[in-house]
């Protein structure tokens, strides 16, 4: 969540909320490309509305913080959003989805570029952020974070057809 100053925080799971996960990985340097710092989530509604409520959420902090601070030593400037419901652009993947791009600047200062891509599938959210390092396009970084978002969706609509 973001505060008044545009810091990340760590908050308890909001009404509604019936369950969340977050994971965070890393890939590999190598072949002249820096670490990609990835961060996978899971949030799951009590209802649409609530679901639907996080992308709504998601969409207006980035006009009320275009520049943010997940922590001390980092900020994420320039940070623009694009809401593509269910049906828009050739959207055919998830009933709601945002994309936030922006910059990253770390403790070492250069500036890497940044996605975070949201999805809305029935009452589950899935999100995927990737910063890039050295060497890493934007669009490989889009790319990176478009499979990761598209395996997660799979396996929730292959869960939720189970029910």
């Amino acid at each position: 969540m973001l505060n008044e100053d545009c810091r990340w925080q760590r908050e308890k799971l909001p009404r509604g909320v019936l369950a969340s996960t977050s994971r965070y990985s890393r890939l590999p340097a190598g072949q002249g490309k820096g670490v990609v710092k990835v961060t996978a989530v899971a949030t799951v509604h009590a209802s649409v509305l609530g679901a639907d409520e996080q992308l709504s959420t998601t969409l207006e902090e980035v006009l009320r913080c275009p520049a943010q601070r997940p922590r001390s030593d980092e900020r994420i400037t320039g940070l623009m959003s694009l809401g593509t419901p269910f049906g828009a652009r050739e959207q055919e993947y998830a009933d709601d989805s945002v994309l936030e791009a922006g910059d990253y600047v770390g403790s070492g200062g250069a500036v890497q570029p940044y996605r975070w891509m949201v999805a809305r599938l029935g009452t589950v959210v899935v999100a995927v952020s990737v910063t890039g390092a050295k060497g890493n396009t934007a669009q490989e970084l889009e790319q990176l974070g478009s499979k990761a978002l598209a395996q997660m969706l799979t396996r929730i609509g292959q869960r939720l057809k189970g029910k």
